[in-house]
């Protein structure tokens, strides 16, 4: 009898504490697997690139810290100028969850490489210097999980189903671990399970089973971002600069392009300006289109395109005969 006393006391004393990681193991989901390595992750809803590590303006403040503050980093740069100061000083962004490769360290910062973000500059992925803080490193155990994958232009996660915990952006991918009604319980890069509305999401049981898209579908993907301001190095809802507006739109239905203009005009499939198809890529270069390359925008249909400019301007639908494009043109390319 006292030892059935003891037995019980100890399975109520388990049920108040706290659960130890091994024994959460043991309560995940059937997809966990105890047995992966550990990977690095991005532990902020936006994580912003930069050339090099230090000193930034006062103003980055909102970009550096966790959590960041997207909304307010770039209201406080309403000018044009104070968004032109970021060309050449930023490198692209990852989103929540997205894998990253450490490459080197500098006091609290670090160089990582964005794994699904094609580019020259290194075989990891697309690299730059953010702060510590923004990363974190856990056992990649759900990646057998099926995946939530942010649909609108912004979502929240949520503690309980009220309170708030975190903004992300559209094209944040994190996995499931419960799916109801009305709500998908995911995991965080923190290995903390947060929620996140049905309505907000697609759910895919593989990435890889993203229907392919017909190009009026990357067009209609593409009009949601509509009056967004340009942000260079931008790839979420937040703004985006002009290939990363299509990296994302692209990655979004399921086919990874590289990060940069001048590297997406390699891949693909050549299309004369005659027979363009809404979807397509059209580039845009230096010395009336036989120089670098240094845009991209979508062909939208009916001679129009739309696309993300310039420091200034917000993504918009403009016609292809529109001065410097046409003069600029440098050619187009399918990828479905």
């Amino acid at each position: 009898m006292k030892l059935k006393k003891l037995m019980i006391a100890a399975l109520s004393l388990s049920i108040l504490l706290p659960l130890t990681p091994r024994e959460a193991d043991a309560a995940a989901p059937a997809c966990y697997n105890p047995n992966q390595s550990n990977k690095t992750y991005v532990n902020v809803s936006v994580a912003t690139l930069w050339k090099e590590p230090g000193a930034k303006r006062t103003t980055d403040k909102y970009s550096l810290s966790n959590p960041v503050d997207m909304r307010t980093w770039t209201a406080k740069m309403p000018t044009t100028s104070s968004r032109i100061w970021l060309t050449g000083k930023t490198e692209t962004q990852g989103l929540y969850g997205q894998e990253i490769q450490v490459l080197k360290t500098s006091g609290s910062w670090v160089q990582v490489a964005v794994k699904d973000q094609y580019t020259p500059k290194s075989k990891y992925g697309y690299p730059g210097w953010m702060p510590k803080t923004q990363i974190i490193t856990q056992k990649a155990g759900y990646e057998n999980c099926q995946t939530a994958s942010v649909k609108i232009k912004t979502a929240y996660l949520y503690n309980d189903k009220i309170k708030k915990f975190l903004e992300v952006s559209f094209n944040t991918r994190l996995p499931i671990i419960n799916v109801q009604q009305d709500w998908v319980q995911v995991m965080t890069p923190a290995n903390q399970a947060k929620w996140i509305k049905r309505s907000d999401i697609n759910i895919y049981m593989t990435l890889s089973k993203i229907p392919k898209p017909k190009g009026s579908d990357l067009v209609n993907t593409g009009k949601v971002f509509l009056g967004l301001p340009y942000l260079w190095a931008g790839n979420s809802a937040f703004g985006f600069d002009c290939s990363g507006y299509t990296h994302s739109i692209y990655k979004y239905h399921g086919i990874l392009l590289p990060r940069d203009a001048s590297e997406q005009i390699k891949k693909g499939k050549f299309v004369n300006k005659t027979q363009l198809q809404p979807g397509d890529l059209m580039f845009f270069a230096y010395n009336k289109g036989k120089g670098r390359v240094h845009h991209v925008a979508m062909y939208a249909g009916n001679g129009k395109m739309i696309h993300s400019p310039k420091a200034g301007k917000t993504v918009e639908i403009i016609s292809i005969n529109t001065s410097p494009y046409k003069q600029e043109y440098a050619g187009a390319r399918r990828y479905l």
